[in-house]
């Protein structure tokens, strides 16, 4: 390997709405048996946080970056609708909305650095930051494992990316994902060394600047490309050549049209917009060539694009479709009998694996051992597909 083995454990973070899910790879331990955590995410624990300085009637203060907003960011709402001040930093404020002008028109006081010192021991201070490894690192220590000697970490998030004003965030981010289709048509072009982050994508920008105290080298990802590219791993799935996987997330769900010349199509949704019968219609549409993108977005989702028109059955026989995703419940009992892919024995850290495809991606030096360890936990010697990540 040109390396020790000890050198070649990964650190694996998912970042989702409900959990942050937490994998160690180890090239000496079979992947089944990987160290793992699932646990509440940022989002939902400052959230928290943010409800007790609401319950106590206390001023709030806001530093840090940008990071995932949904339930933390209903949360400030909240407090401000409770007539509560809120203070924040500009850096922080952008997890509220891009455009300070939105947030402050909510009544958010945007302060410069230099006044936080002032306002702290005034106001319950939070600090926004999606990654935070020295909090994982401590969990891992308190069981005796130590992650100074990672070779690489991997972290994903969703990121809708910076839409210049004007600009729909949903179109923008649909248009980002047909840009990284259209110029490399594979699932892992969607993760990034942290020198190579696109400056549009301002959330990955955020916890590469997260990770300071890391010394390893550090991978960024699309969190819902990284489910789907996961749930290949499943035994089941790892190989077909042509399948539909569905990521059905908390907030959005995703799904890739794949086959033998890579991605043939894609759409997202938000989640809570659709119910079991439209997720349906979505996929066969998806399936049979005839989605389109004005139908999606016109219904409040991002969008779809189909790259191959060519009709897939997917009520043929043998696997068809998959799902994976927090929310997958959405599609059980469906007449369209998805398979539910759990790579490895475990749905919740499907996008870990995904993660740990990008790295081998990016780092070529780690790549033999990673696919080698996921090809043979997934029973595919030949690779998770012919399109994609092969050995």
């Amino acid at each position: 390997m040109g390396q020790s083995e000890t050198a070649m454990k990964v650190l694996a973070v998912d970042i989702g709405t409900g959990t942050q899910d937490v994998v160690l790879f180890d090239p000496r331990l079979d992947v089944e048996n990987s160290f793992k955590l699932v646990l509440p995410s940022p989002t939902m624990i400052i959230r928290k946080r943010i409800q007790q300085a609401t319950r106590e009637r206390r001023p709030l203060l806001i530093t840090g970056l940008l990071m995932g907003g949904g339930p933390c960011a209903w949360a400030v709402e909240d407090h401000l609708k409770a007539g509560l001040p809120v203070l924040a930093t500009p850096e922080a404020a952008r997890t509220l909305n891009d455009d300070l002008n939105e947030v402050s028109a909510l009544g958010v006081k945007i302060i410069g650095d230099e006044e936080v010192a002032g306002v702290i021991g005034k106001a319950v201070h939070v600090e926004m930051r999606d990654f935070n490894f020295e909090v994982i690192h401590r969990a891992f220590k308190e069981f005796g494992l130590e992650l100074d000697d990672l070779a690489a970490v991997a972290v994903g998030v969703f990121d809708h990316g910076a839409a210049p004003p004007g600009i729909s965030d949903r179109q923008f981010r649909f248009d980002y994902l047909d840009h990284r289709i259209r110029t490399e048509n594979r699932l892992t072009a969607f993760a990034y060394p942290a020198e190579g982050i696109p400056p549009i994508l301002t959330r990955l920008q955020a916890v590469a600047r997260s990770a300071g105290e890391v010394q390893a080298r550090l991978v960024v990802m699309d969190t819902a490309p990284a489910a789907v590219l996961g749930a290949m791993f499943d035994a089941q799935v790892s190989g077909l050549e042509r399948v539909i996987i569905a990521n059905v997330g908390n907030f959005h769900t995703l799904a890739f049209r794949m086959g033998p010349g890579g991605i043939e199509g894609v759409f997202e949704h938000h989640t809570g917009l659709i119910d079991q019968k439209r997720l349906e219609a979505l996929l066969e549409a998806l399936a049979d060539g005839s989605l389109n993108h004005a139908d999606v977005f016109g219904s409040m989702g991002h969008g779809a694009l189909v790259y191959d028109p060519q009709p897939f059955d997917l009520r043929g026989e043998g696997i068809r479709l998959v799902v994976t995703g927090p929310r997958r419940a959405l599609m059980r009992g469906s007449r369209l009998r998805p398979w539910f892919a759990a790579p490895f024995g475990d749905m919740m850290i499907a996008g870990c694996f995904g993660l740990l495809a990008g790295v081998a991606d990016c780092f070529p030096d780690l790549r033999e051992p990673i696919l080698t360890a996921l090809h043979e936990g997934a029973g595919s010697g030949k690779g998770v597909a012919p399109w994609d990540v092969p050995l």
